[in-house]
C-alpha cells in the first residue's frame, strides 16, 4: 500500500511538470510569468531582398549588435523584459544574431517560425511544392529540433497574408500555421491588416479545429471600422495595434477605451513595429527605437484614466497569455 501511494505521488509530480506552461525564447524557455513588460511586435533587422538571394552572409553579426545594442539597453533601463522579433524565415530571421543581442542586451527575445506572404517573393521555391501537411512538418521541425540546429527554437509562428481576400497560397499558409500550432501549441501572428482577411483567416481555424485565441490579428489598426475588431475580440482572437507612432496617439487611446468599455481589454495588444537595420542600407539604415509607447502612449493612458493594474494588464498579462505556448482548440 505504501509503495501505492509513492507511486501515485510520482505520477502526479510527473503530470504537474509536464504540463507547466512556458515561453520561449532565443535563450530558453521562461515561465509567463517572467515575462515582465513585453513589446509584442517589433523588429531588429529585416532584409528584403528576394528569397531566392537572401543569406547570412548578407550582415556582419558584430555590426547589427554593435548598432542595435543600444536600443535594447534603452528599453532594458525603461523597465522592458522582454521584445518579440516578428521578422520571419527570408526576411531575415536570424536566430543567432538574436540569441547574441539577448545575451549582451538582458532583454528577453522571442523568434518565430512560418513564412510570410503578403509579397510573393519572400516565399521560397519549395513553398509552392509543398501542402500544407508538408509546409507545417517544416515549422513542426523548427519547434522540435531548433532553428536549423542552431539550439535556438521558435516561440510563435509568424505568416503574412495579402491585405484582399484570401488567395490559394494565403489559405496554404493559414492551414499549415493550424496544422502547427495543433502540435505545437505555439501562436499564430498574422501580418493581415483588414478585416475581410482576418475574418478568412478565422474562419480557415475554425476548420481546422483551432480556437481564435491562438491567432494574432496583426496590424489591425488599419481596419477602420472597429465594430470588426470588437466582434473578432469577443470570439477570443488577440487585436493586435501594431504601429504606434506619436502622432497615432489619439487613434490608439480612443481604441484602447472602446475594448475597456466592451470588456475586452484583456485581448489587446500595442507595440511599434519599429526597428528595422537594413542590411542593404549603409550601416543598417535609420533604426527607429521602441520608447515611443513608454514616453507617449502609456502616459496619455494614465492621463485618460487608465490604471497601472490596466496598463499591466496592455504590456505584461496580455502579452504572456498570448506567447504561452499551449495548444487553443476548439
Amino acid at each position: 500500500m505504501k509503495n501505492y501511494f509513492l507511486l501515485i505521488v510520482i505520477l502526479l509530480v510527473f503530470s504537474c511538470r509536464n504540463n507547466t506552461q512556458t515561453i520561449q525564447t532565443v535563450t530558453g524557455k521562461i515561465s509567463p510569468e517572467e515575462i515582465g513588460k513585453t513589446l509584442h511586435h517589433e523588429h531588429l533587422l529585416v532584409d528584403f531582398v528576394a528569397a531566392d538571394s537572401i543569406n547570412y552572409d548578407r550582415w556582419d553579426k558584430n555590426e547589427v549588435v554593435e548598432k542595435v545594442l543600444p536600443y535594447l539597453f534603452e528599453i532594458k533601463n525603461a523597465g522592458y523584459s522582454t521584445l518579440v522579433d516578428a521578422t520571419p524565415a527570408f526576411l531575415g530571421r536570424d536566430p543567432l544574431l538574436l540569441k547574441m543581442l539577448s545575451e549582451q542586451s538582458g532583454v528577453q527575445i522571442l523568434t518565430n517560425t512560418g513564412l510570410y506572404g503578403a509579397y510573393k517573393i519572400h516565399l521560397p521555391k519549395y513553398f509552392y511544392e509543398e501542402t500544407a501537411e508538408e509546409l507545417s512538418q517544416r515549422w513542426i521541425n523548427e519547434y522540435k529540433n531548433s532553428i536549423e540546429g542552431t539550439g535556438v527554437f521558435p516561440g510563435f509562428i509568424k505568416i503574412a497574408v495579402d491585405r484582399a481576400p484570401l488567395e490559394d497560397i494565403h489559405r496554404k499558409l493559414v492551414k499549415a500555421a493550424c496544422l502547427t500550432h495543433l502540435q505545437t501549441g505555439l501562436t499564430i501572428m498574422s501580418h493581415t491588416g483588414l478585416a475581410v482577411p482576418a475574418f478568412q483567416q478565422l474562419e480557415i481555424l475554425k476548420e481546422n479545429g483551432v480556437h481564435p485565441s491562438a491567432f494574432i490579428w496583426t496590424h489591425a489598426n488599419n481596419e477602420k471600422d472597429y465594430t470588426k475588431q470588437i466582434e473578432a475580440a469577443k470570439m477570443g482572437t488577440w487585436i493586435a495595434f501594431d504601429k504606434f507612432m506619436p502622432e497615432s496617439k489619439d487613434e490608439y487611446i480612443a481604441f484602447a477605451k472602446l475594448m475597456k468599455k466592451s470588456g475586452l481589454l484583456n485581448k489587446l495588444l500595442f507595440s511599434h513595429d519599429s526597428g528595422w537595420f537594413d542590411p542593404a542600407k549603409p550601416g543598417g539604415g535609420e533604426i527607429r527605437g521602441y520608447m515611443d509607447i513608454e514616453n507617449f502612449l502609456i502616459p496619455a493612458l494614465k492621463e485618460n484614466g487608465f490604471s497601472q493594474e490596466d496598463i499591466d494588464l496592455l504590456f505584461i498579462k496580455n502579452p504572456a497569455e498570448a506567447f504561452t505556448v499551449k495548444i487553443r482548440s476548439i
